[in-house]
């Protein structure tokens, strides 16, 4: 009967026991405070000779933004760093099963690490709890947006792959006193990335390689590279930049067609210059100026914007030739046309004078005969009736004369405004097409 009543008590106790366990008794068991120096002043190793071994986790959750004008690689990580505390175990069975407890960060020694790369620091408030566990691990788990430079290849801009590392290491402490280690390996690290991955801006995340620079002398330190892969998407880039510098060229391979004689041509091709212009200023604005060789982009600009100053130029000589050819034509044209001016009025003062010289001749010796004269001239009265008609056929034959030379004056004339209509081009004009002629076969074959 009392071996009955003790073994009922007995598994009251071990009830009440079970069901009144609570965190703060596993922390009173560890005397574990904020004011107890032991677990957050110092490293925590019962010997000072012995290494802390710190493993570290890192993902990427985004990559926010790069700037390729500062360099700059703006990502968004996650990152998991545990080590051991050798003051800190106890038994879970002692207390109901718990095996993990959360604490405020400042109660425990935490490793000092930190990332070379990183040019400004984390605006994102860290984890305020970590996680400890029977055996003494510790874990803090902390999201941050890193600012960090990263050197950018941009020689085949916008079809270029970066690559930017982020690397771990200790600020103070060297191998001897902290050895650290990556907790996974390169594929993991790429598909976990890949599984959690949010966003990526304009690029396209290739894989995440993970390299452990060990230190050979234990007064160096251990660094753990993570070199993040990624490639650019081009399609914008090709839309809004390339294509509209490659359809500028087109047009003013287009300009050949325009005539060259008024001023049209050579201001369409300024204008289709200066749009060139704007779009290099805008690359300018992106791309870096610390590049050690010029971008394929910067070439093919520069040739496009070095064939349209050319043609710019050839116009412009094309033009000056035609000016002169003009001008000669002009004077040419001046000079030929008073020669046959005055020879027109010498052959029409010519041909009046003769026409007058008969008119009157006929006049005076063709006399009606009814009618009687009031005074005969002398050379009248010997002339017979047959040459007054001779002399009738004689006038209407200059009447005719006179008729047929008016005629060919006015074919003369049509033939001289034809013929300045129909000039032929002079010999400025013929080698200025053949210089327009010549540019634009070799514009081609350079396009």
């Amino acid at each position: 009967m009392l071996s009955g009543v003790l073994l009922l008590l007995l598994l009251t106790d071990v009830v009440n026991t079970e069901g009144n366990c609570s965190y703060q008794d596993v922390l009173n068991h560890l005397n574990l405070k904020k004011d107890n120096e032991l677990f957050f002043m110092t490293r925590p190793v019962k010997n000072f000779r012995r290494s802390t071994q710190v493993s570290l986790e890192v993902l990427l959750y985004a990559i926010l933004d790069v700037v390729e004008k500062d360099q700059k690689f703006i990502p968004y990580v996650w990152t998991v760093t545990r080590w051991n505390n050798e003051y800190i175990s106890w038994d879970p069975d002692q207390f109901c099963g718990i095996n993990n407890v959360s604490l405020p960060t400042e109660v425990l020694w935490k490793p000092d690490l930190t990332i070379e790369e990183m040019t400004e620091k984390d605006k994102a408030p860290p984890s305020p709890y970590l996680t400890i566990n029977n055996k003494g691990d510790v874990e803090v788990q902390n999201d941050q947006v890193l600012v960090s430079t990263c050197r950018m290849h941009i020689y085949q801009f916008p079809f270029d792959t970066q690559s930017c590392n982020l690397s771990f290491k200790s600020v103070i402490h060297a191998a001897k006193d902290i050895r650290l280690q990556a907790s996974d390996n390169s594929s993991e690290a790429t598909e976990w990335s890949r599984e959690v991955m949010r966003t990526q801006y304009e690029w396209l995340f290739i894989n995440m390689t993970v390299t452990t620079r060990n230190a050979t002398d234990l007064e160096d330190q251990d660094i753990i590279v993570y070199t993040i892969n990624m490639k650019r998407r081009s399609i914008l880039y090709i839309v809004n930049f390339l294509l509209p510098v490659l359809f500028f060229l087109g047009l003013d391979l287009a300009s050949f067609l325009i005539s060259d004689s008024g001023g049209e041509k050579l201001s369409f091709k300024v204008t289709v210059l200066l749009a060139v212009t704007v779009l290099q200023l805008i690359l300018n604005e992106i791309l870096p100026a610390s590049s050690n060789r010029i971008p394929l982009i910067a070439v093919y600009c520069i040739g496009i914007f070095g064939l349209m100053l050319l043609s710019l130029l050839e116009t412009i000589f094309v033009m000056y030739l035609m000016e002169r050819d003009s001008q000669d034509n002009e004077a040419n044209r001046d000079q030929s046309g008073s020669e046959n001016c005055d020879r027109q009025d010498k052959a029409l003062n010519n041909c009046d004078r003769e026409v007058n010289k008969w008119t009157r001749c006929a006049c005076i010796y063709d006399v009606s005969t009814g009618e009687t004269p009031t005074e005969q001239l002398p050379v009248a009265k010997e002339v017979q009736g047959s040459s007054s008609t001779r002399l009738n056929e004689e006038y209407q034959t200059l009447d005719k004369l006179s008729h047929e030379l008016k005629e060919m004056e006015k074919t003369l004339s049509q033939l001289l405004i034809n013929s300045k209509v129909e000039e032929k081009p002079g010999y400025w004009t013929r080698m200025a097409k053949r210089v327009n002629k010549f540019f634009f076969i070799t514009y081609i074959t350079s396009d």
